[in-house]
């Protein structure tokens, strides 16, 4: 049984949120929301119990999801291979079909469910709804000039900000599955930490929160980096200590707050409540990134 919290923590816990609270008032945060969070029942009900906190304390949240380990679960049932190509997922016609089914299709919509029944409205779109995220076939550049084609990948080119601002106006908060859209009508699978940032951008977001499965980016000796800057990152890319997943979490990162986006962490979604710790505490939670 769990010992309980003197009230005088409890006060203390409280006042040390209020200027945080005070601080985001009326202001949009990006959470993007993947890993392990998204399949542990208990995880996925403290995120919503968070979301709908922030909302009913005046932040307006967005959520932007992944889905890649149900992605892999039905690609293999269908007898179809997974291949990554530095961080980002090959994908075939059959895997885009894969990605639309399992992200737009499933859950997107559980998400908004558990939202709504915490209290907190939401609505699930994909990036095709409304024209909501353009995006361009992207490709990997390589030595000499070379660019590797890693199938129907997009890069997000516009985000229709003026649609999610109307949503928020509205009290809903909009749920982003990251498939992506271009003017000849081609869809695209987004990496969801790219759709992430480019919607945080387009929002001029007061904050861009990535969820991870692991404490935040780790030092050469396994030890969590509290902050890394642009060139701190470009020198442990170079030494190799940052490599796969987690480069797309990074240079999302970076990319929003280019944009004009105010902040941006990548934290341990296994930990529950850690959206809350990590805006609403002195000492956050993850690693912060900047420019």
């Amino acid at each position: 049984m769990n010992e309980p919290i003197p009230d005088q923590l409890r006060a203390a816990i409280l006042m040390e949120a209020l200027p945080y609270i005070r601080s985001y008032q009326g202001a949009k945060v990006v959470i993007k929301y993947g890993g392990h969070a998204m399949v542990d029942p208990a995880l996925q009900e403290a995120l919503a119990l968070d979301v709908a906190l922030l909302r009913f304390v005046g932040v307006n949240p967005v959520v932007v999801h992944g889905g890649g380990p149900q992605i892999n679960a039905l690609l293999t049932k269908l007898g179809l291979e997974s291949h990554f190509v530095e961080g980002l997922r090959y994908t075939d016609e059959p895997t885009l079909d894969v990605a639309r089914m399992v992200l737009g299709g499933r859950i997107a919509k559980d998400i908004a469910s558990r939202l709504s029944l915490a209290g907190a409205p939401a609505l699930a779109l994909t990036g095709q709804d409304g024209l909501l995220i353009e995006a361009t076939r992207k490709k990997l550049p390589q030595p000499q000039g070379v660019e590797l084609d890693i199938g129907l990948v997009g890069e997000p080119t516009k985000v229709n900000a003026p649609l999610l601002t109307h949503l928020i106006e509205g009290g809903i908060i909009p749920v982003i599955s990251p498939i992506g859209v271009d003017l000849n009508g081609q869809s695209y699978n987004i990496n969801a930490d790219a759709a992430a940032a480019a919607v945080a951008e387009a929002l001029q977001a007061a904050r861009l929160i990535l969820l991870t499965d692991v404490p935040g980016v780790l030092g050469k000796d396994g030890q969590l980096i509290n902050r890394l800057t642009a060139a701190d990152i470009s020198a442990l890319h170079a030494e190799k200590v940052i490599a796969g997943g987690m480069l797309p979490k990074l240079t999302a990162c970076l990319n929003s707050l280019k944009g004009g986006c105010r902040g941006a962490a990548i934290i341990d979604g296994r930990v529950p409540h850690a959206v809350l710790l990590e805006l609403l505490t002195e000492r956050g939670y993850g690693t912060e990134v900047v420019l």
